[in-house]
């Protein structure tokens, strides 16, 4: 019969956190910004983004989920235009 061996070692887990965010980091969202065109499902993934790390900055509290989109496009537009111009 075989026997499992256990490693005296120490155990540690990772912590899961409640909801995972977007995978979007900084180097991603600018070469999408640097782009010279944005096809609307690239935008509405940077603007989801954008709205989950809103939300997350106000603890996930329920009834803001709205303003948080619309400030979200607002963020995405405003760098877009910025890219564009300069």
């Amino acid at each position: 019969m075989a026997t499992k061996r256990v490693s005296p070692g120490k155990k540690t887990t990772k912590q899961k956190t409640a909801a995972a965010a977007p995978e979007l980091t900084n180097g991603a969202a600018m070469a999408v910004l640097e782009s010279t065109r944005i096809d609307p499902d690239t935008r509405r993934r940077l603007v989801a983004a954008e709205a989950y790390l809103l939300a997350e900055r106000r603890g996930f509290a329920a009834g803001n989920e709205l303003e948080d989109w619309v400030a979200a496009e607002r963020l995405v537009d405003s760098r877009l235009e910025q890219m564009h111009v300069a």
